[in-house]
């Protein structure tokens, strides 16, 4: 299951419903239904309306931070290229994406775009790539394509006009130039009714089920001839890769059957540019992500151990020999995880971690296995998408390009060496938090050292009491980090909570990212005993320290953090209002419901068909006559992650029971909500319920 906030999908297909016991239904309209400025009835009870922000301006003020997907440094390091949401004319996100280029150092000159639009309108243009001289960037966009994105390359200097090298029917990612520059390779599904997403929709199955596979290959295309070769086997879907320093072969994640299924159990494979022949050269006994060369072509390393989710990434660093072998541990009994790696020789390599929440760049001698810390900060680096630190790198090593943010600071692109980066861009500039201070929060629980963040009500004062959520993060196998609070995710939506009077407490508890294999692998066959300790020893921490009203707390999350909005309330009543995003209600079922089914092998140990009774015992369904809680639950209709019916069972099972409960299912959504009306009506529900319960 994912980690960021609105996440997952299903193949049910009910359609829309809002369905409610003890609280009357409406139907969604893309909005809940109040008077657009002002704030709902419940919150407007509780507080002056002059004296709270309305949810209307709390949720545009979220939906306006501008977000990058992708930051690249030039090898040569003199530019800096990157992709940006661009917004529409009410400064809201419009779904597109921009590229820009700027020199380094910066200058007063504007950064310049980089497009293969010619009508000046905006299109999804993404994936940029530079090639091995700095002269020119590939990239993808859907400017002229009637269908999918494509592959284009341009020269960096001023006048160059892109150029389409491609024309191919199916779903195109992650362009990567040769050594020599003369190729460009991506992944390309043929065919594909979509690009590769586990968290999109998922399409209503009718009549005869059977499972398409549709398999992600590596391919090349020449840059001169645009000639186009799959290289991969038809029959194996390859999730990453990574070229060779002389360019003849290629390193890759790789599985056979469904990918958003397989890809925990993909081996780490090598490729010939020449044959095509792939070579398996091993297999974990867990996850594995990130296949880098070495810089002499002998080795490969990689990150392995236990991960939920494609896409949040951490583990222990290893290396194999390249012509396969044993893989040998790098980074034995690291008290975080690393996400993203680069070789820096053949004898070092650089990282990118999770360190107890905050973030982290070391180094470590693969012959002496003792990493060095080069940079440690409460807050995000990345340099492409969301989940997983990483960095930019020049040929050099010497400048770097990331992506920085955190609680307080807004995402900005940032050059120069590691620790000692220069701000590039300001869009976020004007930007005002809404939210109060957050605090590093740790706590101890039957011997484990835990961390969460605990975000404080905008206008604290020491002398008044305050109602409190408890936020859980995806997952399981995640973890909160500190984010700038925005509308791309569900956790980072309930800062509004904050800026309506609330503490709001995020834990990392035991299963998270951040604190080592050992801490992440503490809750395997024991999910929601633990943890869930862990959850309740925050709570604890907070009331002893700090004016929360004991019977004023709440629960909710998205995924993972569903599941602990689910589970808590059948195993204590000190929560008084519960909202579920997208949560699991009975694990029985939902292994045969959902599309990633073999994550559960590694924290339960077996099928669901070998142990039923484990299932069981983790099932909040078992323990559905314990809750009194009222509960509210949220799901996409086409959800595969976190399907539709176990958000249904569990309103059922409440209803019967007498217990006040909401269901509302959005229309067309998967595991991520993506449509901004429905991710403001989940936002207003959200407070609303909380309101009418807490305050």
């Amino acid at each position: 299951m994912r980690h960021l906030g609105f996440l997952f999908r299903s193949g049910f297909t009910l359609g829309l419903f809002l369905l409610a016991s003890a609280v009357s239904a409406q139907r969604i309209t893309g909005r809940v239904e109040n008077s657009g400025a002002n704030l709902p009835a419940a919150v407007a009870a509780s507080a002056p309306a002059e004296s709270k922000p309305s949810l209307d301006a709390l949720f545009d003020a979220l939906a306006s931070v501008r977000h990058f997907q992708k930051v690249v440094i030039s090898p040569d390091g003199k530019q800096v290229a990157w992709v940006e949401s661009t917004p529409n004319n009410k400064n809201l996100p419009s779904g597109k994406t921009a590229i820009y280029v700027s020199a380094i150092p910066t200058s007063s000159a504007a950064p310049r775009r980089i497009t293969a639009a010619t009508d000046g309108k905006d299109y999804s243009e993404d994936d940029v790539s530079w090639s091995p001289d700095s002269k020119q960037l590939a990239f993808l966009s859907d400017a002229n394509a009637s269908d999918r994105p494509q592959v284009y390359v341009v020269d960096v200097a001023p006048g160059g006009n892109a150029r389409q090298l491609t024309s191919l029917t199916g779903a195109i990612a992650d362009p990567q130039w040769s050594p020599n520059g003369k190729l460009i390779a991506v992944l390309f599904t043929e065919n594909a009714p979509r690009a590769a997403d586990p968290l999109a929709p998922v399409p209503p199955e009718l009549g005869v089920i059977e499972q398409t596979i549709h398999e992600q290959r590596v391919t090349t295309v020449d840059v001169a001839s645009k000639q186009v070769r799959q290289l991969s086997p038809a029959d194996i879907h390859v999730y990453e890769y990574d070229w060779s320093p002389d360019g003849k072969t290629f390193a890759v994640t790789a599985a056979k059957g469904v990918a958003d299924d397989e890809w925990y159990l993909a081996k780490l494979y090598t490729v010939s540019l020449d044959s095509g022949e792939m070579k398996l050269i091993y297999t974990p006994p867990l996850q594995l992500a990130v296949p880098r060369w070495s810089p002499d072509g002998k080795s490969v390393a990689f990150v392995a151990g236990l991960m939920s989710d494609e896409g949040c990434v951490g583990g222990d660093i290893f290396v194999v020999p390249a012509a396969g072998g044993d893989a040998r541990n790098v980074t034995p009994g690291i008290k975080s995880q690393p996400g993203w790696l680069q070789w820096l020789s053949p004898e070092k390599i650089i990282f990118a971690e999770n360190f107890d929440g905050s973030g982290r760049v070391s180094t470590v001698d693969v012959t002496a296995t003792k990493p060095e810390t080069l940079w440690t900060a409460p807050e995000v680096v990345h340099a492409t998408g969301l989940g997983s630190y990483s960095l930019s790198l020049s040929a050099d090593h010497q400048s770097s390009a990331v992506i920085r943010q955190s609680f307080s600071s807004p995402p900005e692109i940032w050059v120069g060496p590691i620790g000692a980066w220069k701000q590039v861009t300001h869009l976020n500039s004007k930007l005002q938090m809404s939210w109060g201070k957050v605090e590093d929060l740790r706590w101890t629980n039957e011997g484990m050292e835990v961390q969460g963040w605990l975000m404080y009500p905008y206008d604290y004062d020491p002398s008044k009491r305050y109602p409190m959520i408890e936020v859980p993060h995806g997952g399981p196998g995640c973890a909160t980090l500190p984010y700038f609070p925005s509308n791309a995710d569900y956790t980072a939506t309930t800062s509004v909570l904050s800026s309506l009077g609330y503490f709001v407490l995020y834990p990392n508890p035991r299963g998270s990212l951040g604190q080592g294999q050992d801490y992440i692998r503490a809750n395997v066959k024991d999910l929601g005993y633990a943890d869930f300790r862990d959850l309740l020893a925050g709570v604890d921490k907070v009331e002893n320290t700090l004016p929360i009203d004991p019977q004023r707390l709440g629960i909710t999350g998205w995924s993972w953090g569903g599941y602990w909005s689910m589970w808590s309330v059948t195993q204590t009543d000190r929560f008084k209002a519960s909202v579920v995003g997208a949560g699991v209600a009975n694990m029985l079922s939902y292994y045969g419901q959902n599309d990633i089914d073999k994550w559960m092998l590694a924290y339960f140990g077996k099928t669901v068909y070998d142990d039923p009774p484990l299932y069981a015992r983790s099932s909040p369904i078992t323990f559905i006559k314990n809750v009194k809680t009222p509960t509210m639950l949220v799901v996409g209709q086409y959800d595969g992650e976190c399907p539709t019916p176990q958000s249904r069972e569990y309103w059922h099972a409440l209803k019967d029971l007498g217990v006040p409960t909401q269901l509302v299912i959005y229309p067309g959504e998967g595991h991520a909500i993506r449509d901004p009306e429905h991710q403001r009506d989940i936002m207003e529900r959200m407070v609303q319920w909380f309101d009418k319960y807490l305050r």
